[in-house]
């Protein structure tokens, strides 16, 4: 999924460049949005469902004729995203959010109080856009990646009718680690070099007997203890080969592919030697 956030201040045009976004990403694949509504309550206290969620529940699920609406508690914007991928969204735009690290549109001037990074394009507010310059640069953008939206990608594969199953390994940062509690590790990798890397190793297995599918994604960064590194996808005809790939490939990406890691801990930090 292709992330796009368009900010500004008020009256600056936000929700009619988003619209007109939409409108153009829409002939591309299919399109979600997330509006960033501080300070605004999504479900009145006077309604049904506020009622629900101030009696104490986490979640709540609210189903129309036309939509389904959810509400939970300790709300994020990567949730948001997540919640797009996992949905199978093409390109999700974010209205607001100017404070994140998203890659940004920018309407009018950055007022000198405030820090607002990652802005790829300032555009003039309430304007006659270039559309298709922005769709582009939409389109360049890096792959917001979770494990349901490649489980979703694998299987909208035209052969997956051939697969008896799908497997799946999540790596995530072991927080113990020989008695050393690990906080974070930071990944860096030639990205070039890596993706391609990553692509080949993909190629390679998907040639395998009864072998329908292979996706694989490696997140860089900062990540802290328990949350995820790395997720591989494989769909089978058997669950034999379907086990037996799962593991090459995660052997192969530990052989083959150029990143490296800096771990965080309680006694210190390091660079690991060995690559991930």
């Amino acid at each position: 999924m292709k992330v796009i956030c368009v900010a500004g201040y008020k009256n600056s045009g936000k929700t009619t460049l988003v619209t007109r976004l939409v409108e153009a990403l829409s002939e591309y694949g299919s399109v979600g949005t997330v509006k960033q509504m501080l300070h605004h309550r999504f479900n009145p206290a006077g309604t049904d469902t506020g009622k629900h969620f101030d009696s104490g529940a986490d979640v709540i699920t609210a189903v129309t004729d036309t939509e389904l609406v959810t509400v939970k508690r300790n709300p994020s914007l990567e949730d948001a995203l997540d919640s797009l991928a996992d949905n199978g969204v093409d390109f999700a735009i974010l209205e607001g959010a100017k404070s994140s690290s998203l890659p940004k549109f920018f309407l009018g001037e950055v007022a000198s109080s405030d820090e607002v990074s990652d802005i790829l394009v300032k555009l003039p507010e309430r304007s006659e856009w270039d559309i298709d310059a922005l769709v582009k640069i939409v389109l360049e953008q890096p792959e917001w990646v979770t494990l349901d939206s490649l489980i979703m990608k694998v299987r909208s594969n035209p052969d997956i009718h051939l697969s008896g199953g799908i497997a799946t390994f999540t790596g995530i940062v072991r927080r113990i680690n020989d008695d050393v509690e690990t906080t974070a590790i930071e990944f860096e990798k030639y990205e070039s070099v890596a993706d391609r890397a990553i692509e080949g190793i993909c190629a390679e297995l998907k040639e395998k007997d009864d072998i329908i599918d292979v996706l694989i994604h490696h997140r860089t960064g900062l990540i802290k203890a328990g949350e995820d590194i790395v997720y591989i996808v494989v769909a089978a005809a058997h669950r034999q080969e379907l086990f037996e790939t799962l593991i090459e490939a995660l052997e192969r990406i530990k052989e083959d592919v150029p990143i490296w890691k800096k771990e965080f801990t309680i006694d210190g930090d390091f660079w690991v030697h060995d690559r991930f």
